[in-house]
C-alpha cells in the first residue's frame, strides 16, 4: 500500500499547486494587479492549508475512507473551481469575497491530506523514511506542476479545461486507493459510487469547458464573442455587434473598430508628421498592428520593427480576414519586420550594438494595470530608449486617460521628464474610451506638424494645438516617479480607474 500512497502524494501535490496558480492567474486576468493577486492567493491558500492541517487532528477513525472523501471533495471543489469563478464574475456583488472563498475551501482541503496520508503510512515505514518520502514527492509534484501550468495548460487547454483535467486526477486517485484497499473502507459502493459520479461530472467539464467559457464571455462583453483564446500571456476575446468589431485583452477593452482611427492616428501621427523624413521606425507593443497601418502612410519609412510580446496577437491580426482588413494588411508590408520578445529584454540585449538608431519610436502597450507591464512605464525604460533614438527623433506613448486616471498620466509624463526629455502632453476624445492621453518625448524643443498625410479621418493641423492644451480638471499634478523597484504608477492606475469603475 506504501507505493500507491506515496505515488498519490505526487498527484496531490500536482494539482494543489495547480489550483493555487489557476486562482492566481483568473484573478489577475479578471482584477488586474498581478502581483497584487498573486500574492494575496498564496497567502490565503497557504493560511488555508495550515487550518486544514489542523483540523485534521480531530480525525481519529477510518483514516483511509476519509481520505477517500477529502480526495473527492477537492477534486469537485477545485476542479470546478475556474468554471464557477468566471461564470459569477459578472453576477456576485463582491467577487473578492466569492474568490477567497473558494481559494480558502480549497486550502483547507489540500492541507488535509498531507497529515492524513502521514498517520496512514506510520505503520508502513519508520518515520524518518515517511517523513521523507512523502515531502520529496510532494515538492517534485510542485516542481512539475509549476512546469507544466505555463508552458503546457495554459496556452493549450486553457484555465477552465486545466481545472477540470486536474480535479478528475484527484478523484482517480480516490478511485483507485478505494480499489486497492478495499477491505479497510466501510460502505465501499456508496463511496465507489460517489467516486463514479464526481467523475462523470468533471469529465463533462472537462468536454464542455469551450461552452462554459463562451457563456462566461458572453455575460462579460456586449455583443457576440467571435474569437476567444488563452495565450501564455493574456486572454484574448474579440466581440462583434453589428459593424463594432472589438478586442479585449484580459478582460479590458483595447479598441472598437468604430473609432479605433481616431486613437491611433492621434497616437502616430503629432511625431511622424512633425519628422523631416523619418526612415526607420520602432513600435512597441501595437499587435493589433493598427499603428503600423498609420505609419505606412509615409513614404519616406523605409523599415519598421514591432516588437510585441505575444505572437498569438501578431499571429491572429496577420491571418483573421477581418482583422487584416482593419489593419490595412499591414503585416504584410515588406517594410514591418515582426519581433515577438519583452520589449526591455529585447532592447537591453541590443545596448551594446552600434546599428542604425531610429527616427521614431511609438509605444502603444496595455494600460499599466500590473506590474510586469509597468516595466515598460518606468524611468529606467525611458533611459534605455535614449539609446536607440537617432538624432532629432524622438517618442510617444499612450498614457491612459487624464480625465480619469489624471495622477497616471501626469506620473508617465513626469517619468519621461525625469529621464531627459523635452515632453509634450496632449489628449484626444475617443468615444469607446473618453478623453485619452499621450505623451511625446524629444530632446529638444517640440515642434508640431504643418501637414499630414492625406485620407486622415480625425486630425487636422488646425485641431492640433488644441490637443496639447488641458483644461483645469486634466492640469499638471505632481506625481511620483515610476521606478522599477517603486512602482506608483500601479498604484496610481489601480486607485484612479476603480474608482470610477465602481461609481
Amino acid at each position: 500500500m506504501a507505493p500507491l500512497l506515496l505515488a498519490s502524494v505526487f498527484v496531490i501535490a500536482t494539482c494543489g499547486l495547480l489550483y493555487e496558480l489557476i486562482a492566481g492567474t483568473l484573478a489577475s486576468y479578471l482584477l488586474g494587479d498581478s502581483v497584487t493577486q498573486f500574492s494575496t492567493i498564496i497567502g490565503c491558500y497557504l493560511f488555508a492549508m495550515g487550518v486544514g492541517s489542523w483540523a485534521s487532528r480531530y480525525v481519529t477513525r477510518n483514516l483511509i475512507a476519509f481520505f477517500v472523501r477529502v480526495e473527492i471533495l477537492v477534486g469537485l471543489v477545485g476542479g470546478a473551481s475556474a468554471a464557477v469563478l468566471f461564470l459569477m464574475f459578472e453576477h456576485v456583488g463582491s467577487f473578492r469575497v466569492l474568490l477567497y472563498a473558494v481559494v480558502g475551501l480549497v486550502g483547507m482541503l489540500v492541507g488535509v491530506e498531507i497529515p492524513i496520508l502521514l498517520r496512514i503510512l506510520k505503520d508502513e515505514l519508520e518515520f524518518k523514511d515517511l517523513v521523507s518520502r512523502v515531502f520529496t514527492f510532494d515538492y517534485i509534484g510542485a516542481l512539475f506542476a509549476s512546469i507544466l501550468f505555463p508552458l503546457v495548460l495554459v496556452p493549450y487547454l486553457g484555465l477552465v479545461r486545466s481545472s477540470f483535467l486536474f480535479g478528475t486526477l484527484n478523484v482517480l486517485v480516490a478511485g483507485w486507493v478505494l480499489i486497492m484497499v478495499r477491505r479497510h473502507v466501510p460502505a465501499l459502493r456508496l463511496h465507489m459510487g460517489a467516486v463514479v459520479a464526481s467523475l462523470a461530472l468533471l469529465i463533462g467539464g472537462f468536454i464542455g469547458a469551450e461552452r462554459i467559457t463562451a457563456l462566461a464571455e458572453t455575460s462579460s462583453y456586449a455583443g457576440t464573442v467571435i474569437f476567444a483564446e488563452s495565450s501564455p500571456y493574456q486572454r484574448i476575446v474579440l466581440t462583434r455587434r453589428n459593424e463594432d468589431l472589438r478586442l479585449y485583452l484580459n478582460g479590458n477593452l483595447q479598441f472598437s473598430s468604430l473609432d479605433e482611427y481616431r486613437y491611433h492616428e492621434a497616437l502616430v501621427h503629432p511625431l511622424l508628421a512633425s519628422l523631416a523624413a523619418p526612415r526607420r521606425v520602432l513600435v512597441i507593443g501595437g499587435g493589433d498592428g493598427l499603428a503600423i497601418r498609420e505609419i505606412l502612410k509615409y513614404p519616406a519609412v523605409e523599415s519598421i520593427t514591432l516588437v510585441d510580446l505575444d505572437p498569438a496577437m501578431t499571429r491572429l491580426f496577420s491571418t483573421n480576414p477581418m482583422l487584416v482588413s482593419l489593419n490595412g494588411g499591414a503585416f504584410a508590408s515588406p517594410r514591418v519586420t515582426v519581433v515577438n520578445a519583452d520589449a526591455f529584454l529585447w532592447l537591453r540585449d541590443r545596448i551594446e550594438q552600434k546599428g542604425p538608431r531610429f527616427d521614431a519610436i511609438v509605444i502603444d502597450l496595455p494600460d499599466p494595470s500590473n506590474f510586469s507591464i509597468g516595466k515598460l512605464y518606468s524611468l529606467s525604460f525611458y533611459r534605455l530608449l535614449d539609446s536607440f533614438l537617432a538624432e532629432g527623433g524622438g517618442f510617444v506613448v499612450q498614457s491612459t486617460s487624464p480625465l480619469v486616471a489624471r495622477k497616471s498620466f501626469w506620473c508617465v509624463n513626469n517619468t519621461i521628464a525625469a529621464a531627459g526629455f523635452v515632453t509634450s502632453p496632449y489628449h484626444a476624445y475617443v468615444p469607446s474610451f473618453g478623453d485619452w492621453g499621450y505623451v511625446l518625448a524629444t530632446r529638444g524643443f517640440y515642434l508640431p506638424p504643418v501637414e499630414y498625410p492625406a485620407g486622415l479621418r480625425f486630425l487636422t493641423i488646425a485641431g492640433t494645438a488644441e490637443m496639447f492644451r488641458f483644461p483645469p480638471d486634466m492640469a499638471r499634478v505632481e506625481t511620483g516617479i515610476q521606478r522599477l523597484d517603486d512602482q506608483v504608477l500601479i498604484h496610481y492606475f489601480d486607485d484612479e480607474w476603480s474608482s470610477y469603475l465602481v461609481y
